[in-house]
């Protein structure tokens, strides 16, 4: 298989249909609600820095995916306790025009002040002066309105460029919208084929909002890997499984997956995953061994 360089296109606004015939990623970018666009295919870093042994080829991992075109990066401040954030400065070092950062703040630092400080030591982690996407790691006890209060002064202060959401449900989501959040960009949510709980009504009412959805753990943490009708999928395109999978959530015009790698080699497959054009045969198949939801479902969280 050919190794892809992502381009920097933006996504047509008309959505692909379930099940529609020749599924394929059809560009690389994902407008915003302010108009901005982010990467559609990206990389998460959820406990990667934690084990100075693998350091050397995690920074090795997050660099290869910059120079095939994956130039979101996700990271957050609860991951090893800023050591994430810390492993990825190093890797962006010199490269910092050519990335689309992710961070999170912690729902217990979420206040009016304590999103600001939070903010802060996150870029003296990463020694950057400005994140480009900040989010609200989850739902927390602090008012929304602090936050958004916020948000609103690190972007006026150009210390974050956008700011959005995690792990929001619906309820989550119109009480956002009712507490000020019309900026919101992202709500990035576990959403992958055995997680698929959103479709019901999650997702529909983001698509109405324009709000794209960020999908982390597309991979169900390679739990995906060993499923057989993803594997005969997978034969049918001369494919790893793990594209497959990725390339089930990247068919959709509003959704955007942060898979994470530790590997240089595991970073190039997932590069390639864009070129996997699934079929209507290859999504019925995979509807039959992942049923889309027939009623609301909780909001999962890893």
């Amino acid at each position: 298989m050919r190794v892809c360089c992502l381009s920097q296109r933006v996504r047509q606004a008309t959505p692909l249909v379930l099940g529609k015939a020749d599924m394929t990623l059809s560009s690389d970018a994902i407008e915003l609600p302010s108009g901005q666009t982010m990467p559609v295919l990206g990389q998460g870093t959820w406990y990667l820095g934690e084990r100075p042994a693998r350091r050397r080829d995690e920074i090795a991992a997050l660099r290869t995916g910059l120079d095939l075109g994956m130039t979101m990066i996700d990271t957050a401040e609860t991951y090893g306790d800023g050591a994430s954030e810390e492993l990825v400065g190093e890797a962006i070092t010199g490269r910092r025009d050519d990335v689309f950062l992710v961070d999170k703040v912690l729902p217990s630092n979420a206040s009016r002040e304590g999103t600001m400080q939070a903010c802060r030591r996150s870029l003296q982690r990463l020694g950057i002066d400005h994140i480009d996407l900040y989010l609200l790691h989850w739902r927390g006890t602090h008012p929304l309105t602090e936050t958004i209060e916020a948000f609103a002064e690190l972007v006026d202060a150009g210390d974050i460029g956008q700011w959005g959401v995690s792990n929001f449900d619906l309820s989550d989501m119109t009480e956002l919208l009712d507490a000020g959040g019309d900026s919101c960009a992202t709500n990035q949510i576990l959403y992958n084929l055995t997680r698929r709980g959103p479709e019901y009504d999650l997702l529909p009412w983001l698509r109405e909002h324009r709000i794209p959805v960020m999908a982390y753990s597309p991979i169900e943490q390679g739990r995906l890997l060993g499923h057989p009708q993803i594997e005969e999928v997978a034969a049918r395109h001369e494919a790893t499984p793990a594209q497959v999978a990725l390339a089930w959530l990247l068919r959709q015009e509003t959704v955007a997956a942060i898979p994470r790698s530790s590997k240089p080699e595991h970073t190039r497959e997932n590069a390639e995953a864009p070129d996997v054009q699934l079929t209507e045969e290859d999504a019925a198949a995979l509807d039959t061994a992942f049923p889309p939801p027939a009623d609301p479902q909780p909001l999962e969280m890893l």
